[in-house]
């Protein structure tokens, strides 16, 4: 078969049209050369395409199955060029990001839409995890950026780089019996079971000498909404699904929580291209648009 990417595209508009003459007018040609190349397609591929009556055309059966397999290869054959341009200028081909589970999703999500548009050729992989899991994945280099919040020193083999950062607060259940009080002291928290978040080799701040550990922000909120204890949490993870309807936030004058810190973690030495410096830039601004921080 000698048919073109040239003749479906045609094939296309006038299907979209139901005219060769509106057709030819869409693509810049004469209505002679849309015509004979419809009749070219027609006897390249051995089947009717269109039935016609004077000056329209309508697809025969055949043809409307055609149109979709038209279509099929026009889009692929878009997307190999889209591709073919993104590796000629110099972008990545393949990235792979690990995001730490606990970072709020809704910026993440507008980054991901973004990205989408801004580098439609990129074949992206994200991963999910535990602090400790995105930390794995980018040292056996299965990641090649890794978003976290900041829980500590990392290793010599990490380089890391300040995004952003996300307010914590001290909760507990609306029924649990802090719940009833306007204003708490750390001594009020202290004679109350402590939930806290558990990662190897970080110094959490612990007031009461009844704890219990996790290494999920979510399994965590979700022991506080039950009513097993109080617990420090990112903002985030309070107000996620159902948590605002949960959990009540304490106010602790006594108790002054700096904003927990989101950073970037690349492997020591790892140059950074252009798509992942558009990534980590883009993150900081929608986790902190207008410099306000993310929530305000």
């Amino acid at each position: 078969m000698e048919w073109t990417l040239e003749r479906l595209n045609q094939f296309v508009a006038v299907a979209e049209c139901g005219s060769m003459t509106q057709a030819a007018r869409r693509l810049g040609r004469a209505q002679s050369a849309v015509s004979m190349a419809m009749g070219l397609l027609e006897a390249d591929l051995g089947v009717a395409l269109f039935s016609r009556a004077g000056r329209s055309v309508q697809l025969t059966p055949a043809g409307s199955v055609m149109l979709l397999e038209a279509r099929a290869l026009l889009h692929q054959a878009q997307a190999l060029e889209l591709r073919a341009r993104a590796l000629a200028a110099g972008q990545t081909a393949t990235l792979c990001m690990a995001l730490d589970e606990a970072l709020p999703y809704p910026p993440i999500a507008r980054l991901l839409r973004e990205l989408a548009q801004h580098y439609p050729a990129l074949e992206l992989t994200v991963l999910n995890g535990t602090a400790a899991e995105v930390a794995l994945a980018v040292q056996s280099q299965r990641a090649q950026l890794r978003f976290q919040f900041d829980r500590g020193v990392v290793g010599g083999q990490f380089a890391q780089r300040s995004v952003a950062s996300v307010p914590q607060m001290v909760c507990v259940a609306h029924d649990h019996p802090l719940a009833r009080q306007s204003r708490v002291s750390r001594q009020a928290l202290a004679a109350q079971r402590q939930l806290v978040m558990c990662i190897e080799g970080v110094e959490e701040l612990v007031l009461s000498p009844r704890v219990w550990r996790s290494d999920s922000f979510y399994v965590l909120a979700d022991m506080v909404a039950d009513g097993l204890g109080w617990a420090i949490l990112p903002r985030n993870i309070i107000e996620y699904g159902e948590g605002i309807s949960r959990l009540t936030v304490l106010h602790c004058p006594e108790l002054l929580l700096p904003p927990l810190a989101v950073r970037m973690l690349t492997l020591q030495g790892a140059v950074l291209d252009a798509t992942a410096q558009w990534i980590q830039q883009r993150m900081a601004e929608v986790l902190m648009p207008e410099g306000q921080g993310l929530f305000t």
